[in-house]
C-alpha cells in the first residue's frame, strides 16, 4: 500500500473530479513530519472565482493561505479543488475568506493560520478581506491578535 493510501488520501494521483458547487468535503491531510519546530506553509491561488449572491456575476480574486502547521498538514490537489468549488458559489467576498479559513482550521487544527482575498475591482472599489486565527490558549492566539492589529495590506 503506498504512503498517501495510507493516510487516506484520495485526490493525490487520481483522475481530478470537479465539484460543481462548495465542497469543504474534498479536503484531505497528511501527517506534519515536522512537528519538532514551525514554519510557514503558503498557498497562493491567483485565479480564484466565486459568484456574487445578489447579481450572480463572477467575482475573481487572488486568495493567499499562510499557516504554522499542527499535527496534520492540507493536501494541495484536496486545496486546489476545494477552492475550484467556490466557482459556482454565491458568496460575499468576506463570506469566502471566512470560510476558507474556518474550514482549513477544522481540517488542520493548524498552531496559526490566515487567509487573505485581494479582490478585483467591481465598480471602481476592490475588496481585501483577511482572517486569521492563532491556537487558543497558546502563543499562537496571542500572535493572531497582534497580527491582526497590525494589519496592513
Amino acid at each position: 500500500m503506498k504512503k498517501r493510501e495510507q493516510e487516506g488520501l484520495e485526490a493525490l494521483g487520481r483522475k481530478t473530479e470537479y465539484a460543481t458547487d462548495y465542497a469543504p468535503y474534498v479536503l484531505e491531510t497528511f501527517e506534519n513530519r515536522h512537528l519538532d519546530n514551525d514554519y510557514w506553509v503558503t498557498f497562493n491561488c491567483p485565479e480564484f472565482t466565486s459568484l456574487c449572491p445578489i447579481t450572480g456575476q463572477p467575482d475573481f480574486a487572488e486568495i493567499r493561505i499562510a499557516y504554522l502547521p499542527g499535527e496534520r498538514m492540507v493536501e494541495s490537489k484536496s486545496l486546489k479543488l476545494y477552492l475550484f468549488s467556490f466557482r459556482n458559489h454565491g458568496d460575499f467576498h468576506e463570506d469566502c475568506v471566512n470560510t476558507i479559513m474556518k474550514d482549513l482550521v477544522r481540517l488542520m487544527n493548524p498552531k496559526y493560520i490566515e487567509v487573505t482575498g485581494l479582490f478585483t475591482p467591481r465598480g471602481g472599489i476592490s475588496i481585501h478581506p483577511y482572517a486569521n486565527y492563532g491556537r487558543p490558549g497558546t502563543k499562537y492566539e496571542k500572535m493572531a491578535a497582534y497580527r491582526l492589529r497590525q494589519h496592513a495590506l
